[in-house]
Parts: structure tokens; sequence; C-alpha cells
């Protein structure tokens, strides 16, 4: 039903600041979600490539450069950023940054999952997933280098987004573009175009030109570059058993404890019924979903589960250094193991499946098949019931800072300061920083600022 026109601008008001404040409550969680050390702390390519790039070539000339075979325009932009202010607080800098992308992607899906999830306070648990997942602050949140996979929550919704209003579809148009120029991996969601489209009036559905336009593009950039430039890491030739069996005790174990090694050792004790049980109710309530839900949360359901498991087999497939070798050893082998950043990604697309199904499930103004028998609905809606309730368990349980690749250090602004006397003997020299895991040369100019 379409609202009245005088009934449009305040609907858009109220979603805006919806958006906002979902926005700013996820960007302090994932700040919170961080810690101190970690937040003080430069990751990987933050302190690396992308550094030297930007020292090297400027803006222009480092904000499209290819790096591992593929386009990063968000992370350039966030090193930017991070140049843009003093350089002894480039890491907070770039923390504050991609916790403030993480908020937007869940800004961006309370908004978007309004028609499939009705319920505020249920699409509230669906947009904090990229925050809550208990393995995401691990390696993947608060660094430049692996804000990219955060793209893969975003794009099911940007693409699949059927708009009111010119505004919204270019704002989408513009959100996909960054998207798709940032993850190769978003067009595996490109399908979706077609719910923009499908069954809409000529006007209403040519609301989803720019955003198609703009996957189209962005996308065709990301191939080009794919098929030109060399990647440094060796493909991978996973087994049957790595993939499977790796999905197991990472992804999935991932989506509910940070502690993904506990799992195997759990496994190594009682059997594989503790991993196998939760994917027969995880395949039951995304079967049920399929079942009463409309074709257009039939789509999104169905997108985000196999999303989870193509995204995970394509990581083992594309990085050999990805493939842990889970169906070769014996699984006493991974007990205290900990979580890798291709689980993180899977394990957010798992759990905003099973809370989409489960907001099926729950809400049967969303049915299709709204005559199901009262005992048959009551079931249903106990399993979406206790679905939520698990996903808010883990991610209360998870709620605190825990132990992640950064939290030994190096703090990135105590090496910087302490090289200020040096640079002003040698302005034109350089010196070096640590970094997780590597470390950087920082000319002393950009040490002395404006000192």
């Amino acid at each position: 039903m379409s609202r009245p026109p005088r009934a449009r601008p305040l609907h858009a008001l109220r979603s805006g600041v919806a958006a906002v404040l979902v926005g700013v409550v996820a960007t302090a969680a994932a700040w919170y979600r961080l810690g101190p050390l970690t937040r003080a702390t430069v990751w990987a390519e933050d302190g690396g490539p992308f550094f030297r790039d930007r020292l090297a070539a400027g803006v222009d000339g480092s904000l499209l450069r290819p790096y591992a075979g593929y386009l990063h325009l968000l992370p350039r932009l966030v090193v930017d950023l991070g140049f843009a202010r003093p350089i002894e607080q480039y890491a907070v800098t770039i923390a504050g940054a991609c916790c403030v992308v993480v908020g937007v992607v869940a800004g961006a899906v309370f908004v978007l999952a309004r028609d499939l999830v009705p319920s505020w306070p249920l699409r509230l648990v669906l947009a904090a997933v990229p925050v809550t997942v208990p393995v995401v602050p691990y390696e993947i949140s608060g660094n430049a280098a692996n804000l990219h996979w955060f793209m893969l929550v975003l794009v099911p919704w940007l693409f699949a987004a059927r708009v009111r209003t010119w505004w919204a579809a270019g704002s989408i148009a513009v959100l996909a573009l960054v998207a798709v120029l940032t993850e190769p991996q978003t067009l595996l969601f490109a399908p979706l175009l077609l719910v923009a489209w499908w069954g809409r009036a000529r006007v209403a559905g040519l609301r989803a030109l720019p955003v198609t336009l703009a996957v189209i593009v962005a996308g065709a950039a990301q191939v080009v570059t794919a098929l030109t430039t060399e990647r440094a890491s060796r493909p991978g030739h996973p087994t049957v058993g790595d993939v499977g069996r790796g999905y197991l005790l990472q992804p999935l174990a991932g989506a509910w404890t940070r502690y993904v090694g506990t799992v195997a050792a759990a496994v190594d004790r009682h059997g594989a019924v503790v991993v196998l049980l939760p994917v027969v109710v995880v395949l039951a309530l995304v079967a049920a979903a399929l079942v009463v839900g409309g074709w257009r949360a039939r789509a999104q359901v169905l997108a985000l589960a196999a999303g989870s498991v193509v995204v995970w087999t394509a990581a083992l497939v594309a990085n050999a250094s990805a493939d842990g070798g889970w169906g070769e050893q014996p699984v006493a082998a991974f007990v205290g193991a900990p979580p890798t950043r291709y689980a993180a990604a899977s394990a957010m697309l798992l759990t905003a499946a099973v809370v989409l199904a489960a907001s099926v499930l729950v809400d049967r103004r969303t049915w299709v098949r709204g005559e199901a028998s009262r005992p048959a609905a009551v079931a249903l809606g106990a399993l979406g019931w206790a679905a939520v309730a698990v996903v808010v368990a883990a991610a209360v349980l998870a709620a605190a800072p825990g132990v992640t690749q950064r939290s030994g250090g190096p703090a990135w602004r105590p090496q910087v300061e302490s090289q200020v006397p040096g640079c002003r003997t040698d302005p034109s020299g350089v010196v070096h920083a640590k970094t997780a895991p590597w470390g950087t040369t920082i000319p002393c100019g950009l040490v002395l600022g404006d000192r």
C-alpha cells in the first residue's frame, strides 16, 4: 500500500532519524568491543601497502590503485582520513572511521529491512549483526584492511531494495558503488537486483536503475582489475572436508562464540552432534521461512544463507593460506585455534540469515500462507523466538572486549611521539614504527606536522 503524499516526508524523516540513532549506537558498540590497546594499534595493510601507497602517490594516485588483485575504495578513503589528522592519531583515527562505517552499515540495514522485518526490535537485532557477531572484533573490526568484509552484509539489502523515491534510489546507488568498488565478492549478490525490478509499475521499477548501473560500472572495474592485476596469494585447492568441516568449526562456531577452539574441543569430547545439531536447527529454520515467507523474504533468506557458504568456499579456493586443513587433520588439532577473518564474514551472513528467517516465522504478517493451523503457527513462532534468543545471548556473552590480533599492541602513538626529538634534529629523515604484525617508515615531515 502506497502512502499518501503528505505522509511521505514525515516517514522519511522518521526513517532517517532511526537510521542515525542505530548507526550511532552501533558505532559506539563496535568501538567499545575493540578495547583500548586494539584501537591504538595499526593493523597489517593500514600500516603497510595502504600507508605506503598514500605516501608515494597521494590521494589521487592511491584511491583506485589495485592491491591483491582488486580495488579497495573504502579502505583507501579511510587511510586518507588518517593522513588528514595528526599522524600520531593515525591508529585511533582508522579504528574510529571503520567503526563509523560499520555503524552506517547497521543503520542502512535497519531502514532497508523494514518491508521484510516490520517489527523494529527484530530489525534492530538484524541490523546489529555486523557489530555483535562474537568473532568480528578478533581481526576484521576497527581496521581498514578488513573493512571490505562488512560490504557483504550490506549489499544484499542495497541490491534488493525497492525504494519509493528518487532520492533514496540515488543514495542506495552511491552506497552500492562504494561497496562494489571495495569488495568484488559483492557481485555474488547481483541476482538480488532482480528483486528490485520484479513486478513493479514502470516508473517505480525504474528507481532500481541507478543501483543497477552502479553495480554494473563498479563490477566491471573490479573484473578488469582482477584480470589485469597479479595476485600475490596462491590459489587454494580445498577438499570437500576442508570446506565442510572448516565451515562447522569456524563460521558456524564463530556465530555463537569468539572461542571457536572450544567448539573443536567439545566436538573432540562429545562427537559431531555438537555442530550437527545446530546445522539441523538452522536448516529447519531456513526451510520453514522459505515455505511460509513471501517471495522477497525467500529470496533474501536464501541469498544470505547461501552467501555464507559461498563466501567461505570462495575464500578457501582463492587463498591457499585460508585453508586450515580441516579435512585432513583430526578435530583435536583445532582445539584452541583462533577464528579467521574469512570465518567472520561468513558468520555474519549466517547470523543475518538466521535472524531474518526467525523474523519471518514470528511475524505472521509476513506470511504468504497465513492460514496455517494454530499448532503449526505456534511451533514455528517458538522456533523463531528460540533462534532470536540464541543470537541475542551470543551477542551479550561476547559484548565485552576480548583478545584480538592487536590486543598485544604495539600502540602507535607513543612510538611516533618518541621520534619527535630525532625528527627535529633531521627533518628530512624517516623513522620506523612497529605495527601488528609488520612495521612501516614515516617521513619526519609527517611526524613533525605543525610542531
